[in-house]
């Protein structure tokens, strides 16, 4: 009889998934603040698509997964000052990149939970919607988190996340990753783990939501730009704040590094225009109905 083949400890490997997702995500929160501004301007139209589809009440109760520096959910507390928006991540040091913007903006209706997104402190049926922005493709469990949104919504409520397409259609990224691959290897990711384009296929999401139980299920695409001042303003955003870049960007030497800057700052110089550069990109938002 043959010896049983060792099973993984899932339980434990998601649980080292979000240690290391803490760890990578804690030292991007100062270049993330750094940059807000310019990722807040080049995601507003997703920001707009969700909060249309999730057709707000005045006294909306919202939780918002992955917040990161506060997107949607502030959007979101604007819209509806007589709610009450929670935001959520496992990242300590991103959320305070939200409160202080909060402050900044006025906004006094949000409250912030530290929590991974398939263990939500909260009770059943308590929000009237929920929001995932750019979180998806990075849960450990993705279907383990979609039933815990679906958890806690109220019957009627909404559900609306955003996943970012193939790499193709994200120049804004693929110039700095190929530019890089010239000199590091990049390691192609885990297309069943935590990756920036993990939910890239149209209908993945879709199939969790109806798999969780959700109805009246739509996903449609959202174009986006990136706009920089220049080619070199470019190269240093997305050096700085995209956790596939910093990573790579580690094995190399300086005079690799500028290597790869130069090649970067080259090819995306093809999107000047106006005295900027312009580099698009295409996202998708699914939503659903509980």
């Amino acid at each position: 009889m043959d010896a049983p083949v060792p099973q993984p400890d899932r339980p434990a490997r998601a649980d080292e998934i979000r240690d290391g997702q803490r760890v990578t995500w804690a030292g991007l929160s100062t270049s993330w603040e750094k940059w807000d501004s310019v990722i807040v301007e080049q995601l507003a139209p997703v920001c707009a698509a969700m909060v249309e589809h999730l057709d707000l009440a005045e006294g909306q109760q919202h939780l918002d997964i992955a917040s990161g520096t506060g997107e949607p959910g502030l959007s979101i507390a604007r819209l509806a000052p007589q709610g009450r928006v929670v935001l959520t991540d496992l990242v300590p040091e991103m959320l305070g990149i939200a409160t202080r913007r909060a402050r900044a903006q006025g906004v006094t209706n949000v409250e912030t939970t530290v929590c991974s997104a398939d263990e939500l402190p909260f009770d059943d049926a308590v929000f009237d919607s929920v929001s995932v922005r750019f979180g998806y493709m990075f849960f450990p469990d993705m279907a383990k988190a979609t039933a815990e949104f679906v958890r806690v919504l109220r019957p009627g409520g909404r559900l609306c996340s955003s996943v970012w397409v193939k790499p193709g259609q994200n120049p804004w990224t693929a110039i700095a990753m190929q530019a890089i691959a010239t000199e590091a290897v990049v390691v192609p990711p885990d297309p069943d783990g935590p990756n920036m384009f993990r939910c890239a296929a149209p209908g993945s999401v879709a199939a969790l939501y109806q798999e969780a139980g959700l109805h009246d299920v739509a996903e449609w695409d959202v174009d986006v730009e990136l706009v920089t001042r220049s080619a070199e303003q470019y190269w240093e955003m997305i050096s700085e704040h995209v956790s596939l870049a910093v990573a790579a960007l580690q094995q190399v030497d300086e005079s690799a590094r500028a290597r790869i800057r130069a090649r970067a700052i080259a090819e995306v110089s093809a999107f000047e225009r106006d005295g900027t550069i312009r580099v698009p990109g295409v996202a998708r938002c699914i939503g659903g109905t509980k």
